[in-house]
């Protein structure tokens, strides 16, 4: 089950669809981000598609020579902007496909709009999401929620984009939620109701295995969120910021302007794709051995070209050489930036004690360390809240909580009133009230801690001991509730102890061409529990 070969697949299937010729790629704002996650702009080009262009742009010339491939998100907006560009053609004939399901009515209107007749096909193709890494998609949503409850256009482009990665991956899952939360359980509703509606397109191959969506709550387990990561991609991530893996360098001190904007893709950088999950200590042994290899390989200045033998043999190794050495850069300045805002914020000693707070249970130490960094001239505003908050969470209802000593210890450094404001709110959003249960277990998170450290000693790197006990814990109360009248397995079906398991999503708080002829038979109904 991989998303990215699955939005891959999409995409060179549209461009086959259209036959040969020169074409151009008509997207939209959300879809422009899908295709080039997953596709290069020369791999495009490579499949002769020379143009690329946004459908709500206004400045788009006729080009009758060129083919439309229209990829778009079924949006109303999108649909008139089709509506409108059918009525005045710009270019000879049209390829149309949406991301996701499409209405019968919307498809009418675009019928009626066709005067011209240059409509060659349309279809849905369902990739309505952002695939990240193989194993990994995301929504790039913010603002889900108003305060514990979905804010009603996000719940259904969330809705949206998990049925179009099931589609995608050809998937009729059992569906599983978070008994405790209430936002769980509207999204596991919304996606089964839009399973048993369109039942046709979910009718495939059955498995002896039967896949399983499980769907829970970030508040069960606020704190790993608020802990520094230390693995290259989460590093990447939380100091320099990953965009549809795209990173913004122009802030770097001293960088040239070719790596201002650097893309990290696992799919076209085999080094990023072998160092991804690796921490931070292995990331610098890698890149010297990276550099090693690079001067190997590296021509010799005063190389001699006295035939022609020579001359084709440094033709065949100069793009291999120029690939190798943007590498090179690109990951140098990535680490070497890295390297600078973990010295400058002393995230080695503010991870140490986020390790201290979330791993261990001795409330003297854990506030005396935390009120000495707060001391540091060094320290961010925004990892100063970050351990206070940790603090709140980890001793919330501790006897001798000194939090609102550390609240004002925040004031004195000048920290805005919005920072301090997110305390209450995380408390509010991930406090025990909340989760309804211990997020460290006192008993064996000394060893733990001691046991990761131990194994990080190698590299000479301070290590996460915070392990994620979120599905582990919440399995306990994933049970059916006694008042669903739903199925907890598919019907005629015998349940499995196992389940195949679907790549993870992010949706904030954090396919195949649909079957024109339905086979008429009953809805197959998505377990729910």
């Amino acid at each position: 089950m991989n998303v990215t070969l699955a939005v891959k697949q999409y995409v060179s299937k549209m461009i086959e669809n259209s036959g040969p010729g020169m074409k151009v790629l008509l997207m939209d704002k959300e879809t422009t981000s899908i295709v080039s996650v997953v596709y290069t702009q020369s791999e495009i080009l490579q499949k002769e598609v020379y143009l690329f262009e946004r459908i709500d742009s206004q400045s788009r010339d006729n080009m009758k020579h060129l083919k439309a491939i229209c990829f778009l998100r079924p949006t109303k907006e999108n649909v008139e902007h089709l509506i409108q560009e059918l009525r005045r053609p710009k270019y000879s004939v049209y390829f149309i496909y949406f991301s996701n399901v499409i209405s019968k009515s919307e498809i009418k209107a675009l019928a009626e709009a066709d005067e011209q007749e240059v409509v060659a096909e349309v279809q849905e193709f369902y990739g309505d999401f952002i695939a990240v890494n193989p194993h990994l998609f995301s929504l790039n949503l913010q603002g889900v929620a108003r305060g514990r409850s979905w804010e009603p256009s996000m719940l259904a482009r969330c809705t949206q984009g998990l049925t179009s990665v099931l589609l995608a991956l050809k998937k009729c899952p059992m569906i599983r939620y978070q008994l405790s939360s209430d936002m769980s359980k509207r999204l596991a509703e919304s996606v089964k109701q839009i399973i048993t509606k369109e039942y046709e397109l979910f009718d495939f191959r059955k498995t002896e295995v039967p896949p399983l969506l499980l769907i829970l709550d970030r508040s069960d387990d606020a704190i790993t969120p608020l802990l520094n990561q230390w693995t290259y991609q989460a590093m990447v991530h939380e100091l320099l910021g990953l965009n549809n893996n795209r990173i913004d360098l122009s802030r770097v001190p001293g960088i040239s302007k070719d790596l201002k904007e650097v893309v990290l893709s696992a799919e076209n950088d085999e080094f990023y794709a072998n160092n991804l999950y690796l921490n931070f200590g292995e990331i610098g042994t890698n890149i010297k051995n990276l550099m090693e290899d690079f001067q190997k390989k590296k021509p010799k200045e005063q190389q001699k070209l006295e035939s022609i033998t020579d001359m084709k043999a440094f033709v065949d190794n100069y793009p291999q050489f120029k690939k190798m050495s943007g590498t090179v850069s690109k990951h140098v300045t990535v680490v070497g930036e890295l390297s600078r805002l973990v010295s400058e914020r002393q995230l080695m000693e503010v991870s140490e004690v986020e390790q201290e707070l979330s791993c261990q249970n001795d409330h003297s130490n854990a506030q005396q360390s935390l009120r000495r960094l707060l001391q540091s001239p060094r320290l961010s505003e925004l990892d100063a809240v970050r351990l206070v908050m940790l603090y709140a969470l980890r001793y919330e209802r501790h006897s001798s909580s000194v939090l609102p000593g550390l609240m004002e210890e925040l004031s004195r450094r000048g920290v805005s009133e919005r920072h301090r404001g997110m305390v209450k709110s995380m408390l509010e959003y991930g406090g025990k009230r909340v989760r309804g249960s211990d997020l460290v277990t006192p008993t064996d998170a000394v060893a733990k801690t001691k046991q990761f450290f131990k194994g990080l000693k190698a590299s000479g790197h301070r290590g996460v001991s915070h392990r994620w006990s979120h599905i582990r814990r919440s399995a306990d109360r994933l049970q059916p509730e006694p008042q669903h009248t739903w199925s907890p397995h598919r019907p005629g079906r015998e349940q499995h102890p196992q389940h195949q398991e679907l790549p993870g999503g992010s949706y904030g708080h954090g396919g195949s061409q649909r079957r024109q002829n339905a086979r008429k038979r009953s809805p197959q109904q998505p377990a729910l529990s």
